[in-house]
């Protein structure tokens, strides 16, 4: 049988049933309440710096997994809450940080780098 063509999108450092969504998010169900991290530090935390719009398509792939993952935490790298309009209602991703206590004005949370969890920092590999 003729070997299988290796392509980019092969990861042979990874076990076959690796999942990026997964890793995101676990990574995510780590961000403490009242906290907000961005797409692009969890790539860079998983060696895929470049991947930031992946992150954001396993938030939006989020809402039915159990156990939960808190996608409101998740914001651009501006915290802006560019990911709203995957809550349904998109007004929820607002609601849900503002239950954390986080201020949002006008899609922007305000005190973001004060508020930024970045789990380079927060989490050792």
């Amino acid at each position: 049988m003729p070997k299988k063509k290796s392509s980019a999108n092969d990861l042979p450092s990874r076990p076959k049933e690796y999942s990026f969504f997964k890793d995101v998010h676990e990574i995510v169900r780590q961000i403490p309440k009242g906290r907000v991290s961005s797409y692009g530090a969890i790539a860079r935390y998983l060696g895929t710096g470049l991947s930031a719009r992946m992150v954001g398509w396993a938030m939006n792939a989020a809402h039915q997994v159990q156990p939960p993952v808190p996608a409101h935490r998740v914001v651009n790298r501006n915290g802006m809450l560019t990911g709203k309009a995957h809550f349904s209602p998109p007004s929820l991703m607002e609601a849900l940080l503002k239950k954390e206590k986080i201020i949002v004005k006008e899609d922007k949370i305000l005190g973001f780098d004060e508020l930024f969890w970045d789990p380079a920092i927060e989490l050792t590999l």
